[in-house]
């Protein structure tokens, strides 16, 4: 199938709008208050790849747990989302890895594509 670039940019709108939809879906409570503690701890941030990530290895089991099960549930996201504007999940994941950075909060920790971890 040939994109044409207005079929392109409405398929980026899309993506991104589907994006939007899920990351801002109301998340469970505990995961919500767990994931922003476990961030302003400088235990996890977010990632390029639009996964989280373990910033400290010292982290508690809690928060490496969490990690696992929010980057499962953005996977699933992710691939649905692919599958719906006929594109790769992992294109889907990075441009949701650039928004999570972008509004990522001073003072948490995001790793940028080739860098080391680093406080926003």
């Amino acid at each position: 199938m040939k994109i044409f670039p207005r079929e392109h940019r409405r398929l980026h709108w899309l993506s991104l709008a589907a994006i939007a939809a899920l990351l801002f879906a109301a998340p469970p409570t505990a995961w919500a208050d767990g994931l922003g503690d476990a961030k302003a701890a400088g235990w996890v941030g977010e990632q390029a790849d639009g996964m989280l990530g373990i910033v400290d290895s010292s982290a508690p089991a809690s928060a490496q747990a969490l990690v696992q099960s929010v980057n499962a549930k953005r996977r699933e996201g992710y691939a649905s989302i692919a599958k719906k504007n006929e594109t790769s999940a992992t294109a889907i994941a990075a441009r949701a890895g650039e928004r999570n950075i972008a509004k990522t909060q001073a003072g948490h920790y995001v790793k940028r594509s080739g860098e080391g971890w680093q406080k926003k």
